[in-house]
């Protein structure tokens, strides 16, 4: 189970009495996730996630919990953070801080067909709409100067190929401009883990701790690299294609990101390939950490290169 910071029933039942949504009823770790401890939190008025930020701040985590609570607000289907009796959103439990969300019915999809990416694709439009008028700003924690601040320190743990790829790719993002697209608030993390399908309704999009503010296409990359690939990592055209035209029937593509699109392919995958280097070379302690295999973004970004202008267009 990922879980760093380890909290017992009476612990849980204790910090409960800070809120008004009941006394515990039962508490069980979730497997998943990298970044933060998980637990489901069952109470005698209902069912949340309780989570403990291992690495955000109280000072970064306001933006992931109002932005949350907009998006909710305005009928996207996300966790909507609970407030506390004295009306915050963020608390402090074991020392660290510490949120209650909503629980969302539904259960991950590993496998998606057509209709799921498109209801994905349309989700996401949905999302970029709705936040245009969420005022708060962070920057993408995730973005071209965290590449670049953590491509050396995973460098000496590869091969001298691999070294010349992380290199040379870092160079040529560093050339790009993305500022001049249409930017907003982003998931950045929409992978199939972090959405839940309710037979076949789309119950909920979770995990909004990587979000942040940047171009709505790095999202849309993201996305798509996960939710429209075969498992060897070349693209899925049928699942592709319904993805796009279902996000682009919603919020149509601009000819500026339509330029820039196999290059966002690229700074996508190499996103992803580094955060996961990252964490399975230079893992911080916990009771049982989950470290995705980098090797699938590796591969994926040598196909993003190779196959540059041979993808789904916008």
């Amino acid at each position: 189970m990922a879980v760093f910071t380890s909290v017992i029933p009476i612990e849980a039942n204790e910090w409960l009495k800070r809120y008004s949504i009941g006394s515990l009823t039962d508490l069980v770790g979730i497997a998943t996730g990298i970044e933060n401890t998980n637990y489901f939190l069952t109470t005698t008025q209902g069912r949340f996630v309780l989570t403990i930020f291992e690495k955000l701040t109280a000072i970064e985590l306001p933006f992931y919990l109002n932005l949350m609570s907009h998006l909710a607000r305005h009928a996207i289907p996300c966790p909507a953070p609970v407030a506390d009796n004295e009306n915050q959103f963020l608390g402090t439990l074991k020392g660290k801080p510490a949120a209650i969300v909503s629980r969302l019915s539904g259960v991950t999809v590993m496998a998606p067909d057509l209709s799921h990416c498109e209801r994905v694709g349309a989700t996401l439009a949905n999302m970029h709409l709705a936040g245009r008028s969420f005022r708060e700003h962070l920057d993408h924690p995730r973005g071209a100067r965290w590449r670049s601040e953590t491509a050396p320190k995973v460098m000496s743990f590869l091969d001298a190929a691999r070294q010349t790829l992380l290199r040379d790719e870092i160079a040529y993002q560093a050339r790009i401009d993305f500022t001049l697209l249409p930017q907003g608030a982003i998931h950045a993390d929409l992978f199939r883990d972090n959405v839940l399908f309710d037979g076949a309704r789309l119950g909920g999009v979770i995990d909004f701790y990587f979000a942040g503010v940047d171009a709505w296409l790095f999202d849309v990359a993201v996305t798509i690299n996960d939710w429209c690939v075969h498992p060897d990592g070349y693209f899925d055209a049928i699942h592709a294609n319904g993805f796009l035209a279902a996000y682009a029937a919603i919020r149509p593509f601009t000819d500026a990101e339509r330029s820039v699109w196999p290059t966002m392919l690229r700074a996508a995958a190499l996103r992803f390939w580094l955060s996961r280097l990252y964490d399975f070379y230079l893992p911080r302690p916990g009771e049982l950490i989950h470290a995705h295999d980098p090797e699938h973004f590796r591969r994926i970004l040598d196909l993003r290169i190779a196959l540059q202008d041979q993808g789904p267009t916008l």
